[in-house]
């Protein structure tokens, strides 16, 4: 049971478990950044929870205007940072539901770097958690986390551990090499190393090709400009529903480059030929470990020397070489990723409900999926 420990006021509100974890709220990012960065900084993430990222989705239109910024600080009894959670509020439905800001494809909480910090009472975490959301002056409906790890370079996610958690319809896809890149190579199948190998001779024997990691800023503008013409023309050729194309997310991006581009962070490599651009690919590093978020290739053209798997290989062996270890393809199951060798890494949801409205939502939900699993038995006995 929490108890209110500190004045609610318009930014922040402080409640104490029983267990003496302490959450405070904060309504506004910069405050939290002010106050929390340096913790931030030093803390557990992937690459969705960087501080580069969160600056720009929450000071970005990708962040839709009726969502409402709600940072949630944990502490343990000594006034360790435990972790930091950048959380939203969006209405829904007529439901107020608090979900990880960002539009990430990882959802996590920052993990404090605090040597005492670890391991946390996931039970204790979540009772402190839900008692400060429920304390809310305009009151909350519903928690939604989705595609959360289950682990944080190493530690274990509290929230991932929480009785009700479900499998997420999403999977991770993460390659770790060692210090041998030519050893990884050769560990691929003979047929996957040699068309690789065959795609790159292609290539570089037309005049003025090359492989590009792009560091400068208007530079790399231009080559995402680029993706994302090639990536909206190939989903439109596919006649799939294409959302990255929109201001709002294509400010986004170019503000998550202008930010991360000279420490490293946004990275932002290509193949090109003369003044053409083959393929290009956009991703995020943390320390030893990378993430590719965007590719593209401009199509049937430079079809004979597969520049899309081409520009994997040729980022992952720079990067390598620069010191990245771990190479993480993201959410979504393709082939091509099979054949790099990822392994895959389970992501989990949790849901739950905080007032009467919530608690009946999920109980529609239920009905709803029961209904649809009776219909589908009934279907299969009949065929």
């Amino acid at each position: 049971m929490t108890e209110v420990a500190g004045a609610i006021t318009g930014a922040a509100q402080t409640t104490r478990d029983a267990s003496c974890v302490v959450v405070e709220v904060v309504r506004d990012w910069n405050e939290a950044c002010a106050r929390f960065g340096n913790e931030m900084a030093r803390g557990r993430i992937t690459p969705f929870q960087h501080r580069h990222w969160l600056d720009a989705w929450y000071g970005n239109a990708a962040s839709p205007r009726s969502d409402e910024p709600l940072i949630v600080v944990v502490t343990d009894r000594h006034r360790a940072i435990v972790a930091i959670l950048p959380l939203a509020i969006r209405r829904e439905r007529g439901l107020r539901i608090v979900e990880f800001a960002g539009s990430a494809d990882y959802n996590a909480p920052i993990m404090g770097a605090a040597p005492g910090a670890h391991p946390i009472d996931s039970g204790a975490f979540w009772s402190a958690l839900r008692g400060a959301l429920s304390r809310l002056p305009e009151g909350c409906d519903l928690v939604r986390f989705g595609k959360m790890p289950r682990t944080i370079t190493g530690i274990a996610n509290p929230l991932a551990a929480l009785p009700g958690t479900e499998p997420s319809a999403l999977t991770g896809h993460v390659l770790e090499i060692g210090d041998d890149y030519d050893a990884y190579r050769y560990s691929r199948e003979k047929t996957v190393r040699k068309e690789l190998e065959r795609s790159w001779r292609v290539f570089s024997k037309n005049d003025g090709a090359q492989f590009r990691r792009i560091t400068e800023l208007q530079p790399a503008l231009n080559v995402f400009t680029a993706l994302e013409a090639q990536q909206s023309a190939r989903m439109h050729e596919l006649g799939k529903d294409y959302s990255l194309d929109d201001e709002a997310c294509s400010d986004f991006h170019r503000d998550l480059i202008a930010r991360g581009l000279a420490d490293g962070y946004a990275v932002v490599t290509a193949l090109t030929c003369g003044d053409q651009i083959v393929a290009t690919l956009l991703g995020l590093r943390v320390k030893s470990s990378y993430l590719m978020l965007r590719i593209s290739n401009v199509g049937q053209a430079w079809a004979n020397c597969s520049p899309g798997r081409l520009i994997i290989e040729r980022s992952m062996a720079a990067l390598h070489a620069d010191g990245v270890r771990s190479f993480d393809f993201s959410v979504g199951t393709y082939d091509y990723k099979r054949r790099f060798g990822v392994q895959d890494v389970p992501l989990v949801d949790f849901t739950a409900a905080l007032s009467w409205r919530g608690r009946a939502f999920l109980g529609a939900r239920k009905l709803a999926r029961s209904i649809r699993g009776i219909a589908g038995s009934i279907r299969r006995r009949r065929g």
